[in-house]
């Protein structure tokens, strides 16, 4: 049996304020034709499928697209619900769901009902009990507050909850068991300790206390991660998918993918890298305005999504209008003076203590607040604002 394992598919995100449903279309078409020409079996979604609780009307027919496809292109699909999802809504219709081969897991009450895939061929599971099995089981993100009563934990953390789900999955493994062979896949939605985030992932806790110990997953077939956005092995067997398109500029260095992994009568076979293609490239640049857009260095980034830390000792004036001539998608303009420690080391108050009358407060403010001093224009302009107040004053 062949699962295809993905996460974090975030439909209906944005990226720096460009809108991603296209390129999220552009996905699932790369999925789609990964599942027809390497014969998958089950598409694995761990979770964060939305980006947001309430998700847009074009963003829930993306979805419900793309399920309808999987399963027409003859695959299985299990899909548990995340942090940015909201569990409820995206567990509607679940049951009925379930006979067209589209499996949703975001309740507590079905962390230990797996779905069962025989590992002989047959289509039946009841057919024969001491057939080898696939239990592929979910765990939805546990809010420990929500759900600590219920799964019976003294304190409400990620790592009592987590520790709870994973013990009652074992317990069904364990009675599976009793009657043959059963193999184990866990999908989680969770922060698992040694993993690498990025910048686009929501914490879950504040100063890593969401963090659980990778130990906690030991002993299943395949562990399938999400929640981090960079696609990677913690162990053998426990990875991260990623999410398929990067989601911030940290991520800019990610090779986007998934791991399709087989499952034989003894276990997990082997486990093998897919990439999707990215529809286009993330450049963080950094250096002064004249070099960025003189630079034959800079070719590549042209058509590229970009990131930009000007060093200019002097802010330029129009940075952005400038940047855009050349590099028409600049999403994000920072400014990092390469004198900025020797400007920092006069104060705003020094500055005010040193104007002379009311322009030079109003010059020294702008000079503080951009690193660049008024030109003529500018002087020009406040010299008669503050005039027209001088002169209303005397009126009054």
């Amino acid at each position: 049996m062949r699962l295809l394992h993905t996460s974090d598919w975030h439909l209906g995100r944005s990226f720096h304020g460009v809108g991603m449903l296209d390129a999220q279309r552009d996905f699932v078409e790369q999925l789609l034709e990964v599942v027809r020409e390497r014969s998958v079996d089950v598409v694995l979604i761990a979770g964060d499928v939305y980006d947001r609780a309430l998700p847009g009307l074009d963003v829930v027919k993306l979805l419900d697209d793309a399920l309808v496809r999987i399963t027409d292109a003859g695959a299985k699909v299990v899909l548990t619900s995340g942090n940015h999802d909201s569990a409820i809504r995206l567990g509607f219709a679940s049951r009925l769901l379930e006979r067209g081969g589209v499996h949703l897991r975001t309740r507590v009450e079905d962390l230990d009902s797996p779905i069962l895939f025989p590992l002989d061929g047959s289509e039946d599971t009841t057919a024969r009990p001491d057939a080898p099995m696939l239990a592929v089981y979910g765990i939805p993100y546990l809010e420990p507050r929500l759900v600590a009563e219920r799964l019976g934990t003294e304190t409400a953390n990620h790592f009592d909850v987590t520790e709870a789900a994973v013990q009652l999955i074992r317990e069904d493994i364990s009675r599976r068991r009793e009657t043959g062979p059963v193999h184990s896949v866990v999908l989680a939605h969770t922060f698992a300790s040694g993993g690498i985030s990025s910048d686009s992932e929501r914490d879950l806790s504040i100063g890593g206390l969401g963090a659980v110990p990778l130990d906690l997953f030991e002993g299943f077939g395949y562990t399938a991660l999400g929640h981090l956005h960079g696609r990677q092995e913690l162990a053998e067997h426990v990875r991260y998918s990623g999410s398929p398109l990067a989601y911030s500029f940290s991520e800019a260095r990610h090779l986007k993918g998934a791991w399709l992994v087989d499952v034989g009568v003894g276990g997990v076979e082997n486990v093998e890298e897919i990439l999707w293609k990215a529809p286009r490239e993330l450049a963080i640049l950094r250096g002064k305005l004249t070099e960025l857009l003189e630079s034959e260095e800079y070719r590549w980034a042209e058509s590229a999504y970009c990131q930009v830390t000007l060093t200019d000792a002097v802010r330029p004036a129009q940075a952005m209008e400038q940047l855009r001539t050349r590099f028409p998608d600049t999403l994000v303009l920072g400014f990092d003076p390469e004198d900025a420690a020797g400007r920092a080391k006069v104060s705003y108050s020094s500055r005010l203590a040193d104007a002379e009358d009311d322009l030079g407060v109003c010059c020294g403010f702008l000079d503080h607040v951009r690193a660049r001093p008024g030109d003529e224009t500018e002087l020009s302009a406040l010299r008669e604002a503050l005039e027209a107040v001088r002169l209303e004053g005397a009126e009054l």
